[in-house]
């Protein structure tokens, strides 16, 4: 069932962040991580809409959109990747927003993979604002 984060969802959100992002990006040190964990509880979550995929009465993945189009986060639990929860997500984000955008790091090629699959196609690369690394910037627009 997907529906809208709650206060008591925040501890497991954002396990999942740190667990899933430190595994998809082995190319960034885990201390980067670690030193965005309460930017990411304290500003970011908060000023966005995010939503929860629970299965079972546990949370396992989650979406964030930005300003009704920026999709700042999808992540799903790292051991149950691969089984249609971030589909799921972005589906659920498709039916509810007209246009989404995206940034994924160039090198996080099973996100990038994922994203196309979803209909997201590759419009811009940048570095990104806090690091080395190339992001590709993707978009989507219901047709």
């Amino acid at each position: 069932m997907i529906r809208r984060i709650s206060m008591l969802d925040v501890p497991r959100v954002m396990e999942i962040w740190l667990n899933a992002t430190i595994q998809g990006h082995p190319f960034i040190s885990e201390d980067y991580w670690y030193g965005n964990y309460d930017t990411v509880k304290n500003a970011w979550l908060p000023s966005s809409d995010t939503y929860v995929d629970e299965r079972d009465g546990r949370v396992l993945g989650f979406i964030s959109v930005i300003d009704n189009t920026l999709i700042g986060a999808l992540f799903v639990e790292y051991e149950q990747q691969g089984i249609g929860i971030g589909t799921a997500l972005i589906n659920y984000a498709k039916a509810l927003y007209s246009a989404l955008t995206l940034e994924v790091y160039k090198e996080n090629r099973s996100a990038v993979r994922f994203y196309r699959s979803c209909g997201f196609t590759v419009t811009d690369e940048k570095k990104a604002e806090d690091n080395d690394h190339m992001l590709y910037v993707m978009a989507w627009k219901q047709k």
